[in-house]
Formats: C-alpha cells, sequence, structure tokens
C-alpha cells in the first residue's frame, strides 16, 4: 500500500472516531429529550447531570484537532561540531536512502533508536527531523552495526513513514484519552461510593452493629459503558492500522540490508535484544548498587561501565543471540517479531560483506569518556546528581554492601527480638543456641500451616533453611561492622567477599570466600546437634573487658 493509500485509510479511521462521537452525542440528546417528555422534571434533573457528563470527554475528543506534541526524551543533543563522525556517517547514509538527514540528533540512555518529524497539514507538509540514538546501541554494536539501524530509521524518513503516522498518531491519542476520561471519571465515582460506604460502616461498628462488605461494582457504570464502546473501536483503530506499521519495519529492515549490508543487519537485530536485558540488567546490577547510601559510580561511568560488562561477559551473552523472542510485545506492536525480521533478513542472498565495519561504534564519537559523562549530567535528576561519587566501582561496592548488612532486618532479628524482649544481637543468639533454645527460639519465625503444625525433626527441617540463611546475614553484618569484610568488585559474575585478618590473627584460608567459610559453620550452628564452636572462631575476638559482641543485627 502506497503513502497516499496509508493517509487515506489513516484519515478515514480518524474521521471514524469522530463519527462514533457525533453518534454518541446524539444517542445522549436523544434520551435526553425522552427524559423531558415523559419523565417528572425531579427525577429527570440528576439523570441530565449524568448525560452532561458523559458529553464532556466525547465533546474534548471531537476537538482534539491537533496532533499531541511529541515530548523531547531525555538525552544529550549534539551538534555537528561536537560530534563530527557521527553527523557524516548519518548524512551519507541519508543520501544512499534517498532522504534529508535529520537536523538534530539526541544522544539518549536508552537501548534504541528513533526517528520523528514535526510536521504540519495532517502530515502531509514536512517539518524538521530529529534522530533519537541510544549510547548503549555504540557500546555494543559494531559500525557496520549501527551503520543498519541508522539506516533502518531513515528508511522511515524515505517512505514517508514519520510525515503520515501523523495521522495515526492523531487518532490513537484521542481514541487513548477520550477512553482516560471516561476511566477517570469512573474512578473518581467508585472512590466517592467507596468512601460513603467505609464511613458508614465505621459508625456502624462504632455503635456496635454488623458491618457489610465494600461493593462499588455497581457504580460508574455508565462510564465504564461510554469507556468500553471507545475501547472496541481503539482495538479495531490499532488492528486497521498494524499490517501498515509491521510492513514500513519490513521496509525499512530491507532498506537497511541494501545499504548496510544483510549480515550487519541481521546480527544487529540479534543483538538488540541481548543489549536490551543487559543494559537492564547493569542498572539494577551495577548503577544502583549506592541508591540507599547515596552514592554514586566515578563520573563517567555510570553509563560508560556498561561497555565494561559487555567484554567481560561476553561468553555468557552469546548464547541469548540464539534465543531470539518469536512473539510481538503485544498484539498491538507495530514492529514484528525479532524472529520473523531476521528470518527475512537472512533469507537475502549473500551479498559478501561480512568484513565491513568490525571497529566499535562507540569509536565514532571524538571524546567517548567526555560524552558519557556529558550524558550524565542531561538525563540524571538534579537530586541524584548530588548525591556523592564513589572514587571507584570497588569503592561502590564496598559502601553499598556494609549500609545494607547494617541495615538487614531478617525474620531471624524479629523472632529473636520477641523470644528476649531484648535487643536482637549475634551474642544473644549464639547464648540461647549453646544453651539448647534454637528450636524454641525457631517457633517465632514466620511458618506454614504446615510447618507450625509439625514436631521433631521434621519441624526442624522445616525451620532450618530460613534459620541459617538469616544467621548467615547476621554473622556478615558483624563482620562487616567491624571491617573484617573486603567485597570483591567484578564485571564478569556476582560480587563476592572475603575475609581480613584481625590485628595479630592468622589470615584466613587463602582462596576461599567468606561465604565459602561462614557456610558450613552456619550449618553446624542450626544442627539437629548445634555447635556454634566453628562460627565463633570465624568472628573478631571481644575486646578485653567487654561482655562479647554486642553488634545490633537489627538497626
Amino acid at each position: 500500500m502506497g503513502p497516499m493509500l496509508r493517509a487515506l485509510r489513516a484519515l478515514l479511521l480518524l474521521a471514524g472516531f469522530h463519527l462514533l462521537g457525533v453518534v454518541l452525542l446524539a444517542v445522549l440528546a436523544a434520551l435526553d429529550l425522552l427524559l423531558y417528555l415523559y419523565v417528572p422534571s425531579g427525577a429527570a434533573a440528576k439523570l441530565y447531570v449524568v448525560s452532561v457528563l458523559l458529553a464532556i470527554p466525547l465533546v474534548r475528543g471531537l476537538f482534539m484537532l491537533r496532533t499531541p506534541k511529541a515530548e523531547e526524551a531525555d538525552g544529550l543533543p549534539v551538534t555537528e561540531a561536537d560530534e563530527p563522525e557521527l553527523w557524516r556517517t548519518v548524512r551519507e547514509l541519508a543520501d544512499l536512502i534517498g532522504t534529508r538527514a535529520p537536523s538534530r540528533i539526541l544522544l539518549t540512555p536508552e537501548v534504541n533508536a528513533s526517528v520523528a518529524e514535526d510536521t504540519r497539514l495532517l502530515g502531509l507538509l514536512p517539518g524538521p527531523r530529529r534522530l533519537h540514538l541510544g549510547v548503549p546501541l555504540l557500546q555494543g554494536l559494531t559500525q557496520a552495526q549501527l551503520r543498519s539501524v541508522l539506516a533502518h530509521e531513515l528508511g522511515h524518513y524515505s517512505h514517508a513513514d514519520t510525515r503520515l503516522s501523523a495521522l495515526v498518531v492523531r487518532g490513537r491519542a484521542q481514541i487513548l484519552r477520550t477512553i482516560g476520561h471516561f476511566e477517570e471519571r469512573a474512578g473518581k465515582t467508585a472512590a466517592r461510593e467507596r468512601a460513603r460506604q467505609e464511613k458508614k460502616n465505621t459508625k456502624a461498628a462504632a455503635k456496635g452493629k454488623k458491618t457489610s462488605e465494600v461493593d462499588t461494582r455497581h457504580v460508574g457504570l455508565t462510564y465504564r459503558a461510554m469507556a468500553w464502546i471507545y475501547t472496541a473501536y481503539a482495538k479495531f483503530f490499532f488492528r486497521a492500522t498494524l499490517a501498515g506499521a509491521r510492513g514500513q519495519e519490513y521496509a525499512a529492515d530491507a532498506a537497511a540490508a541494501r545499504i548496510a549490508g544483510r549480515d550487519a543487519t541481521a546480527s544487529a537485530l540479534r543483538e538488540i535484544p541481548v543489549l536490551d536485558a543487559s543494559f537492564g540488567f547493569y542498572l539494577r546490577a551495577y548503577v544502583s548498587l549506592g541508591d540507599d547510601v547515596e552514592l554514586l559510580p566515578p563520573r563517567g561511568e555510570v553509563f560508560g561501565g556498561f561497555g565494561r560488562m559487555l567484554d567481560a561477559r561476553r561468553l555468557e551473552l552469546a548464547g541469548l543471540r540464539a534465543e531470539l523472542p518469536t512473539e510481538a510485545l503485544s498484539p498491538y506492536d507495530s514492529h514484528p517479531p525479532i524472529a520473523d525480521r531476521v528470518r527475512r533478513i537472512e533469507e537475502l542472498p549473500a551479498d559478501g560483506r561480512t568484513d565491513e565495519g568490525r571497529g566499535a561504534a562507540l569509536d565514532l564519537l571524538t571524546d567517548p569518556a567526555r560524552t558519557l559523562a556529558a550524558l550524565e549530567d542531561a538525563v540524571l535528576a538534579e537530586r541524584v546528581r548530588d548525591f556523592r561519587r564513589a572514587a571507584d566501582w570497588s569503592e561502590l561496592l564496598g559502601g553499598s554492601m556494609a549500609a545494607q548488612l547494617s541495615a538487614s532486618g531478617t525474620p531471624l532479628h524479629r523472632a529473636l527480638a520477641a523470644y528476649t524482649a531484648e535487643r536482637p544481637t549475634l551474642t544473644a543468639l549464639l547464648g540461647l543456641i549453646d544453651g539448647g533454645q534454637l528450636w524454641q527460639l525457631a517457633r517465632r519465625l514466620p511458618l506454614s500451616e504446615e510447618a507450625a503444625a509439625a514436631q521433631g525433626r521434621v519441624f526442624r527441617e522445616f525451620a532450618r533453611p530460613a534459620l541459617a540463611e538469616s544467621l548467615h546475614q547476621m554473622v556478615l553484618a558483624e563482620l562487616s561492622a567491624h571491617a573484617r569484610l573486603r567485597w570483591e568488585f567484578s564485571w564478569a559474575e556476582a560480587a563476592s567477599a572475603r575475609l581480613v585478618a584481625g590485628a595479630g590473627d592468622p589470615d584466613p584460608e587463602p582462596g576461599r570466600s567468606a561465604g565459602d567459610l561462614i557456610r558450613p559453620a552456619v550449618a553446624a550452628a542450626v544442627a539437629d546437634h548445634p555447635d556454634t564452636g566453628p562460627l565463633r572462631a570465624l568472628l573478631p575476638a571481644a575486646p578485653a573487658g567487654s561482655p562479647d559482641l554486642e553488634t545490633d543485627a537489627s538497626r
């Protein structure tokens, strides 16, 4: 289907939305007329109010004639003076595609690239173009793969996708906003009814009367019915435009393969889901380490560390590239499944361009370190930018883990406090274990009905895993509080801790992590016949004259 036919279809679908609104307004007007003719004025007044409230979102939808202005994404604008090689590449690809280059490039902190165009007159008149380019793509792709991604996005310009999509964007926005108005009205009505019923129950309870279950299912039915009508049209609208949107993606893929090469295009499509999953993991496991203690990675490393993690986990990530998503993200996703797109590209004839552009895409930037630091300033919230900067990743890990351990509060902490009615310290716990009270204490843990009813060895097997896990945490907290743990940072695997010898103490066993040493000692302490000796041997000795270890494990 050509651009003009796609535009005509989008225009008809948009007109259908307005026609639906007119029809519904006509129905409301007819109902009001019937009320006026056949219902007493007192009873009809309330129904008139409902009719007006239903009409307001309809009228708003009808007069939303302007395409919603796209919000500028968070990112770092780069000029041709800032990044000449990147701009040269984009302009070269635009010439090869046969389209006008964007007038603005924005580097973003996302695994994504996209294009947009500020059009006029229902998308028929062109406007300024923008390219949003995710820095994680630059970190994870080769130059040939990046050229494929850029050629795909510029291909949308050449097929007039960015201009004619204005009609589709307007239609989607109007439908969704109208649905939102009705759902908001239904929610507010239900909230008022809930508050009324809860207030009534409170008064009844104060008088010793029986309360009734709060039920708001019958409230806001008219608003929900109107929302249902528009939701049904929305599904029709989305499905009617879906084939065209996916066709645009296939056409852009074909353009990318023609310009950047078949193999580069297929491998880029394989790589993007891997980068997306990896970047999410990186943000959770590395960047956010210091959130609780308001500690940031070194300057430039908030995004800069991602490339190092990719290098360290290259073998781990290799298997993910073969596991392509075979389903779209949703039934209305404009992008076809990645597996289908890769299959279509790989079915193209070989073009002999496998050795092109093997260099890292990040090398297109003039000064990657400077750009990564500037991106932090552009996208991090002001409150986050005020966090203290760690000297390196090891300091970030150590500070984060020390704070987490000092603030830890496991079920065993709470059970110990309830059992002794005192501060839950490791000293107190070891004393209880030595006194043969471990399993009585275990009864204070949160237990399933089956575990709570168990006796003897069966009960101990139920309770032992929770006891061991919580005791392990208490021991780590004790060692951390006495500076007896050293956390080892790694890009390739999870962080690990090593025991550090105290003054005058022999060095802990070399080559073994703290976990390797603590686990068997904890297992001995929660055995059927507990022995705290191995555990006490790992713990720092109490200073002379002190009542032994007194670190509060619950603070």
